[in-house]
């Protein structure tokens, strides 16, 4: 906490007024009050708070106008919105409006304490910070994010706008467009930069385990818990959690999540003790939020309690002005990585990438790049550094899905380009996958996957890895390709 911090209340009710007054000096910061929003915007005009705590009905004006108000002033002041609990609708709509934070009545000092203290480290590093928010927007990008045309430079300033708050966000758009690396920048443009920042991916946990993995379990709570362990929530403590796919996450467990982003304790399975938590939460859908809310997969309460701010990814082919700017961003990244001198692109080679679609969007214009630097290991980038038959009818990316490779979506793709039949060759990674036409698509998966056991040398685990499934899954089909030939045998 900064010492003497400047706190303002704003509050109708004098017992409460002096009782929060009187608290917030306590903790060691300097606390005016004010008895209405217009008493109060007139203090926050004269004696320049860094925070002020607002209740959100009072006569003259209440809360929201005040909120605008301030929002308008020179200076910038983070808004704490205090609200009954019927009134939660109307907190969230303040923080929709740039509010930093709400709690409500009856407040918790602890919460209240905590949320002082995070507006407090966001107000010094905005005082520290050497880069002013237009200088950050004429970068041309947010932390690992880059572009310039004007789809992204909207992100930017969204992300900016955003980032300082606790408020929830969810995020979406197609695989690959860079959703985490938008939670990344919300939290380091945050207070709790410095903090965890903790990412799940609510799809590649077993539904069995996502609840003790989220929340935690006591020592006891089921079968193989041998000892307490600590959930996401608490490994994020003061930091972010960002929850991708949470679409794919179990209705029993989006119900305890709704709690405990309502209330902001948790349970740990297993016990009977309730755990405060401080964690901004991020969430990530590569689907439509409203039509998985339609289908029973979302939550609606849930979507829109995080659904407060809305940040869309677009698709890489909806801006494709930018794919000069984040391949350079690319190459410099995979020099470091490899020990490569790559210097760039020759033109002809970005007139190839930008008239590219780019189904896997960027995390597929990474994995191209990071080929073509690794085989040319210097100098330009040429069109003979991409990957064979790149860009043609039939072409099947490679493209990694949740950080793994898709080995039914790259078969799907390899039997949809056979019935052309214009390409036989798609995968070329020293090894070669040749499917003729009228393949099945259960038949092309077969092949890809013994092909790929045979190129790891029945190396089980190496081949699970690369084809992006499970080493039981692998054992499965396996399993499954061995009882049809003994049956076809008999």
């Amino acid at each position: 906490m900064i010492a003497l911090e400047k706190v303002l209340i704003v509050e109708d009710e004098v017992h409460a007024r002096s009782g929060l007054t009187e608290l917030i000096e306590s903790w060691g910061y300097r606390a005016e009050s004010a008895a209405d929003g217009v008493e109060g915007l007139e203090r926050a005009v004269q004696w320049g708070p860094s925070i002020v705590v607002t209740d959100l009905k009072m006569p003259r004006m209440d809360g929201m106008e005040l909120l605008e108000r301030i929002g308008c002033l020179p200076q910038r002041i983070a808004v704490v919105m205090l609200t009954a609990q019927g009134s939660i609708d109307s907190a969230v709509e303040a923080m929709r409006m740039g509010a930093y934070d709400y709690i409500p009545k009856p407040v918790d000092p602890v919460r209240l304490r905590t949320i002082l203290q995070n507006a407090s480290r966001q107000h010094e590093l905005d005082e520290q910070a050497e880069v002013s928010p237009k200088e950050v927007r004429q970068s041309a990008g947010v932390g690992a994010l880059v572009g310039s045309s004007p789809r992204m430079k909207e992100i930017f300033s969204l992300i900016e706008r955003v980032a300082p708050s606790n408020v929830s966000v969810l995020v979406t758009g197609e695989s690959g467009t860079g959703k985490e690396l938008v939670a990344r920048a919300l939290h380091d443009l945050s207070g709790r930069r410095g903090k965890p920042f903790v990412a799940v991916n609510c799809a590649a946990i077993p539904e069995t385990l996502i609840e003790s993995e989220i929340f935690g379990h006591e020592k006891g709570a089921f079968t193989g818990a041998l000892e307490r362990r600590a959930g996401c929530f608490e490994l994020a403590e003061e930091g972010t959690l960002l929850l991708d796919e949470i679409g794919e996450m179990p209705a029993a467990t989006q119900a305890k999540l709704l709690r405990v982003l309502e209330d902001r304790k948790l349970r740990r399975l297993g016990s009977k003790m309730e755990t405060p938590v401080d964690v901004r939460v991020v969430a990530a859908t590569n689907k439509d939020p409203e039509q998985a809310v339609a289908n029973g997969d979302l939550r609606g309460d849930l979507y829109y309690r995080l659904n407060v701010f809305n940040i869309q990814m677009p698709p890489l082919r909806e801006h494709v002005e930018d794919v000069a700017r984040i391949a350079d961003k690319m190459i410099a990244d995979m020099n470091e990585r490899h020990g490569c001198t790559v210097s760039g692109m020759k033109d002809i080679l970005l007139k190839r990438l930008e008239e590219y679609k780019w189904p896997g969007n960027v995390r597929e214009l990474r994995n191209t790049i990071e080929r073509a630097v690794i085989l040319a290991g210097s100098g330009l980038l040429g069109v003979e550094h991409l990957p064979p038959q790149f860009g043609s009818p039939g072409f099947a990316p490679l493209v990694k899905k949740s950080g793994q490779y898709a080995a039914r979506e790259i078969a799907a793709a390899i039997a949809e380009a056979n019935s052309s039949g214009e390409v036989k060759r798609y995968i070329e990674d020293q090894n070669t996958v040749r499917v003729e036409v009228g393949t099945t698509v259960d038949e092309a998966e077969r092949q890809l996957i013994l092909k790929t056991l045979s190129s790891t040398h029945n190396n089980k685990t190496k081949a699970a890895e690369i084809l992006g499934i499970s080493s039981k899954t692998l054992q499965n089909k396996l399993k499954e390709y061995q009882n049809s030939a003994s049956s076809a045998t008999e």
